[in-house]
């Protein structure tokens, strides 16, 4: 007996060390996966015509660049640590060539035909007509994707990246966008690589114009990094534009999902993108009517040239939102023995500016034609076809990521394990721990980060059995930016499936600033606004600089399976458009809120009771 007890007393020093070497050693890296040059056809045609993937990097570290339309100096407030340089594969660096004339695509019908409308101010013409192409499956002429070009252009950005990439100071990823747009219907993914420049070179990127089938997708993945020794990480993005098919009940081919569906979409895509430029896919009012911030930056143009349908979420709308796809994930996993959607969060901007800016007071448009005030109010001016305006636009957002150091391989193992999660574009440091033997006293400790690996699993981790039926209890820290607004509240979202199957969801206020109190509901009193709409100042003592807590599910059953994932929310700040306003000395428009309110989603962290046999 005494044995017993002093090996146990041995194995729990050795993994409270490890516990404390991983929490001193991981850091808080922040970064953006998913951004476009004037390589992309559709930023080259809508004004980028000369900011390339340096000007990205260049950029991201912190220096001042030229802005592709206005020529006016642009510099980020604070440098990223990492970037993708995502730019679409399809017509990849080509359109800059039918527009200069290239002798071999002008042999080409729909190569002389660019060229002219270009030469004759209908450049936007040329965009509309491609992202029809796209939407409605049409194959270009085989001379505008022939490999001889692709790679000169692919050889061009696997160069760029090698040339920033700096271990340790500035990380960059060679990657892609596969654009999809099925039907208007975006099932974009991002596909980030570890590839090097040697090993780079060995592939072109995988496109629509090969298939629009995420399944393809996946095996070429498969296949690719079998051949090459690369991996790859997918990340979905714009899910609530997805017109009901990112993250569906069915697969491509209309068959029921199964356990090889799921496991090789959780192969590929652990992570996704759920708040950036295009709008916020957390959830919607009509799936979560209960939830009061349901309604934020909310867009819902669906990219569809061919119809009069402009709104988003005619079919299946719970496939449009990821907090829905969590649901339905637990599901699907109670049906089939997987979980297709047990996916992370991040958040990217997807400017096509060639600059990552997502600050509110500092931010520079979707395309390049909307970063100006005036161009962003103009309402006769279509930023997206068929009906988004520049007001439609978001100022958003960055991935946060928790890794041991700022390399390819570090980061791509924290996609991975979803240690990662998302912001709209502040820089909220935020950790989440899941266990059972948290006290409340630790949230206030110094050693949080050591406390939270040494007794718990941090976000996008899986709990352990619960010990006799003892409901989990969440250890969580959110600080503010330092450059930014104060905390108004820390939400636990929780998702689970009752005994029937059916999932269900709740938002519990755990933690808040001021001498607020639940209502007997359970609401929280809304923050006051302090926004002063004609100096964009506000009060920043309303808010906490530190909000930190013990949270321990009240209505847990051990035989349910659950989510739970973490939503901080800023005090109401000005919105990109209200500092668009005062510049100009114009009324704020109407149909867009002049003040938000900012937040971070973490990654969830998974609750699976073990599967009771059958008598």
């Amino acid at each position: 007996m005494h044995k017993i007890t002093k090996l146990s007393l041995m194995l729990f020093s050795v993994l409270s060390l490890a516990a404390h070497a991983e929490g001193e050693q991981k850091q808080l890296l922040w970064g953006d996966t998913h951004l476009h040059t004037s390589y992309s056809i559709d930023a080259y045609l809508m004004g980028n015509k000369d900011a390339t993937p340096d000007t990205s990097y260049r950029f991201a570290k912190g220096l001042p660049v030229v802005h592709p339309y206005s020529g006016v100096k642009v510099q980020l407030n604070t440098p990223l640590d990492f970037l993708v340089v995502s730019d679409h594969g399809e017509y990849l660096g080509i359109i800059q060539k039918v527009f200069a004339g290239d002798p071999l695509l002008m042999k080409t019908e729909i190569g002389r035909r660019w060229n002219k409308m270009a030469n004759t101010g209908q450049g936007r013409q040329v965009y509309f007509e491609a992202v029809g192409e796209h939407a409605n499956k049409r194959k270009p002429s085989p001379e505008l994707q022939q490999d001889s070009v692709r790679s000169s252009v692919w050889g061009e950005i696997i160069d760029a990246a090698e040339r920033h990439n700096k271990p340790g100071e500035f990380t960059t990823f060679v990657g892609w966008e596969w654009s999809s747009l099925t039907d208007g219907a975006n099932l974009h993914r991002v596909v980030i690589s570890n590839a090097d420049r040697t090993s780079a070179k060995t592939f072109l990127p995988y496109t629509l114009f090969d298939s629009d089938k995420p399944e393809d997708l996946w095996r070429w993945l498969e296949s690719t990094s079998k051949r090459t020794g690369v991996d790859f990480v997918a990340i979905p993005h714009n899910s609530n534009i997805s017109k009901g098919l990112m993250f569906p009940i069915m697969d491509s081919n209309g068959k029921p999902l199964d356990q090889h569906y799921a496991k090789t979409r959780m192969r590929w895509e652990p992570v996704v993108e759920v708040t950036q430029i295009k709008g916020d896919s957390e959830t919607h009012p009509k799936l979560s009517p209960e939830d009061e911030f349901s309604g934020y930056e909310k867009f819902e143009h669906v990219m569809q040239l061919d119809s009069d349908i402009d709104e988003a979420g005619q079919e299946d709308m719970a496939a449009n939102y990821v907090r829905s796809a969590l649901r339905r994930g637990l599901e699907l996993q109670e049906k089939t023995g997987a979980n297709p959607f047990k996916i992370g969060m991040i958040g990217a901007s997807d400017s096509h500016t060639a600059l990552s800016t997502t600050e509110e007071n500092n931010f520079w448009g979707k395309m390049a034609i909307d970063s100006t005030p005036a161009n962003t109010l103009d309402p006769d001016l279509l930023v997206i076809p068929p009906a988004s305006k520049g007001v439609d636009m978001s100022a958003a957002g960055l991935a946060a990521v928790w890794a041991e150091e700022n390399t390819r391989e570090s980061i791509m193992a924290a996609f991975k394990r979803k240690e990662v999660y998302a912001t709209t574009g502040p820089r909220i440091k935020l950790r989440v721990f899941g266990g059972y033997h948290f006290e409340q006293q630790d949230a206030g400790k110094p050693n949080l980060a050591t406390i939270g690996y040494t007794k718990g699993e941090p976000m996008g981790g899986d709990l352990p059995q619960s010990p006799q039926g003892k409901a989990p209890s969440f250890l969580i820290e959110a600080v503010k930016d330092p450059k930014a607004a104060s905390l108004d509240r820390v939400q636990v979202i929780k998702g689970w499936v009752d005994a029937n199957g059916q999932s269900h969801e709740k938002v519990f206020d755990v933690v808040w600033a001021g001498e607020r109190q639940l209502d007997a509901h359970g609401q929280l009193p809304a923050i006051t606004n302090t926004v002063n709409i004609d100096t964009l100042t506000w009060d920043n003592n309303t808010g906490s600089p530190r909000l930190a807590t013990v949270w321990q599910d009240p209505e847990f059953s051990a035989k349910q399976k659950a989510f739970y994932y973490v939503r901080v929310l800023q005090i109401p700040t000005p919105r990109h458009t209200l500092y668009d306003a005062v510049a100009l000395n114009v009324p704020h428009p109407q149909g867009h809120p002049a003040t938000i309110q900012e937040r971070a989603y973490s990654s969830p962290i998974w609750y699976t009771p073990l599967t009771q046999e059958k008598k």
